[in-house]
């Protein structure tokens, strides 16, 4: 009966943990859908603000009420959209200048594509300068410093 009681005392912790590390604020998430309604207020009945039309934009969550998110894009565009409407999917846009993706996490090692500022790319995982991105089939590092969707020093996967 004890070791049943423990056992249920760790897996509650261990949900509340989580549950707390995907509710902190703020946090990167992506659009999941192409035309979503970014309003004034946490609610159905606040006026539209903003329309998004791209599904996988990369946005901030910066505050929350009830199943409402408040969100930040890469303009500064600040507005509230239900949480439905979001994914914890990351991805970050190329900003900047003309980037490259290597084959390593080296700018001398092989160029495999190069990307254009606003480009949408997924992140894959992210260590000290440089983070692995995917876009189509192609797999590769890409400068920390050229995405946007990022916070400094933040590792992913």
């Amino acid at each position: 009966m004890r070791v049943y009681f423990t056992a249920i005392i760790s897996l509650v912790l261990l949900i509340s943990a989580v549950s707390a590390e995907k509710n902190h604020l703020p946090r990167f998430v992506s659009l999941k859908s192409n035309e979503i309604n970014q309003r004034v207020g946490p609610g159905p009945n606040y006026p539209i603000e903003w329309i998004y039309l791209k599904a996988g934009l990369p946005v901030e969550v910066i505050a929350e009420f009830d199943n409402w998110r408040k969100i930040r894009d890469k303009d500064g565009t600040e507005g509230w959209v239900h949480q439905s409407m979001l994914s914890s999917k990351r991805r970050a846009i190329v900003q900047g200048a003309e980037t490259l993706i290597y084959s390593a996490e080296d700018t001398q090692s092989h160029p495999l594509v190069r990307l254009e500022p606003d480009v949408i790319v997924d992140v894959l995982k992210c260590r000290g300068d440089w983070c692995q991105v995917r876009i189509f089939d192609f797999k590769g590092w890409v400068q920390r410093a050229f995405l946007w969707g990022l916070y400094p020093g933040e590792v992913i996967g």
